[in-house]
Order: structure tokens, then C-alpha cells, then sequence
């Protein structure tokens, strides 16, 4: 994770959630009075965010201590303890949604992006995420993925090309498109891998054709189709799957041999997994 970053999402969500103050624990709670919390699990999955959770709470008020019981990745249950947390009481009050709403978020992606992998375990293929995520909040959810036994696919528009169906088409065609994109990448000096979708067996064969790329992303295209493409691209390229891939069809896509499976739910449908912080009386 790039910490300058996370510092900044952490300073724009204080700045979102405290404006001119938390006028409520400011009203009832001493500033001098000290206390202790812990994180409580109220749910089965994999616990994610708590690297992160421990940069909230020092960006909160850098004196709070922080102990944590558990790792980033470590499968949880109803009950266990992940962390102990003590300092100013104003303080934790301050940092306490922010940090559940973090932790939850991540563990949630977390827990769904093991259950995908779990699946995929007796085959090469491996899943992916998407850009498909919430606005702002993209660096965390996709090192949930990662955390959870994903791999990220690009963090944005900015780490890789990717010829999707609208590019091709306003380029004029697939070879435009892939000529431009080299052209951009000789003229600009930039080392960026080259991914271009392909909506049917005939586009499949019309840019094995041309070459001149990395990846070539399936989409939309059946089991059958999909074995039939990858015999084709096999040893050439890279070969990805993409486009309603649920879970109960997963392991019949990773059957035909394709490098990688991309799942945009693992980050736009995912259930956040209960937590809770509580006060240590």
C-alpha cells in the first residue's frame, strides 16, 4: 500500500465525517478521561483493514495504543477479539466509524474474494478485480482483494491499455486500435502491457492475427466458446474471462484453462462483515 495515500483518504474522511468538531463526545466526554476498546467479530470471514485501522487511529490522536490479537488476512469468527485500542476517550469516539466502516468494508471484500479463490484452488487460473469499485475508497478495496487471495488487475486507467469494445469501435477497428496503442507506447516511451477484448471467436482469430498485444480478455463468451478460444491463444498470449461469471460458474471457466477470471462483484455487491467497537468498562 502507498501510505501517503491512505493518509490522504483518511484526512478526507475525518474532514467528511468531524467538520468543526464531535460536538457530541465533545459535550459529555472530559478531555483528559482515558479508556480502552477492543474490536469485536460478529461474524465468520477473513479480517482485512487493520494495518489500516492502526493508521486511522494514529492520524486520530497519535497517542492511542494499538494491540492488535489478529493479521490482515487471518479468518475470524463470531467473537474473537482482533484488537485492543486505549488512549483519550475523545479520541477513540472520533476514530470509531471510520475505522468500522473501513474494517468492514475490506473484510467483507476480503471474505468473498477468499471464498472465489477457495474455488479456483485445483486450477492455474486465478481471479481478478475490477475498476468497478466505490469512488475514492478504490486503493483499499482492491488491497482487500489482494488480502483476501485476489490479484489486482490495474489500479486504474493510468497502469495498463486496455482496448475494451468502445475503444475499438470509436478507433475504427482492431487493428487501429491495437497500431494506435503501440504507436502511443513507442512515442511516449511508456512500458505499459497491452489487453484487448475480444466479443467473439471471429474478433479471437482477428487479433491473433496482428499480435502485437498481451492479454486478450473473453467476454461474454460460454464455456464452449471459451475452450475453444483458449486452444487457439494458448502459449501466444495471456487469456482472461470476463462478463457474468457468478460463483457456481466459476470453476467451469477455470476447467477450460484461462490465466485469469475477472469478478466485478467482488467489489460492487460485496456484504460488509459485522464488527463492532466496544468500550472496555
Amino acid at each position: 500500500m502507498i501510505r501517503e495515500v491512505i493518509n490522504k483518504l483518511i484526512a478526507r474522511a475525518f474532514e467528511e465525517d468531524i467538520g468543526d468538531g464531535d460536538h457530541t463526545s465533545l459535550s459529555c466526554i472530559p478531555p483528559a478521561s482515558e479508556g480502552k476498546a477492543e474490536l469485536l467479530v460478529k461474524d465468520n470471514g477473513i479480517i482485512a483493514g487493520l494495518e489500516v485501522a492502526e493508521m486511522v487511529f494514529k492520524y486520530a490522536d497519535p497517542g492511542l495504543s494499538v494491540n492488535c490479537f489478529l493479521r490482515d488476512g487471518d479468518r475470524v469468527k463470531k467473537g474473537d477479539i482482533a484488537f485492543e485500542v486505549q488512549g483519550k476517550q475523545q479520541s477513540l469516539l472520533r476514530a470509531e466509524r471510520l475505522v468500522l466502516n473501513i474494517l468492514q468494508r475490506m473484510s467483507g471484500i476480503a471474505t468473498e474474494t477468499r471464498r472465489y479463490a477457495d474455488e479456483l484452488k485445483d486450477f492455474k487460473t486465478r481471479v481478478l478485480d475490477t475498476r468497478k469499485t466505490t469512488p475514492g475508497f478504490r486503493i483499499l478495496e482492491k488491497e482487500a482483494v489482494r488480502i483476501g487471495g485476489g490479484v489486482n488487475h490495474r489500479m486504474g486507467l493510468y497502469d495498463m491499455i486496455m482496448l475494451k469494445d468502445n475503444h475499438i469501435d470509436f478507433a475504427g477497428g482492431i487493428k487501429e486500435a491495437i497500431s494506435r496503442a503501440r504507436s502511443y507506447l513507442a512515442k511516449t516511451g511508456k512500458d505499459l502491457k497491452i489487453e484487448i477484448e475480444a466479443r467473439s471467436m471471429e474478433e479471437v482469430r482477428e487479433i491473433l492475427s496482428i499480435g502485437g498485444v498481451d492479454r486478450i480478455m473473453l467476454d461474454n463468451f460460454t464455456p464452449s466458446q471459451t475452450l475453444e478460444a483458449v486452444n487457439l491463444i494458448r502459449g501466444r498470449f495471456e487469456t482472461e474471462s470476463s462478463g457474468g461469471i457468478t460463483f457456481d460458474t466459476l470453476r467451469e471457466y477455470a476447467a477450460c484453462g484461462v490465466d485469469f477470471i475477472s469478478v466485478g462483484a467482488l467489489t460492487h455487491q460485496v456484504k460488509s462483515l459485522d464488527l463492532s467497537l466496544k468500550a472496555v468498562k
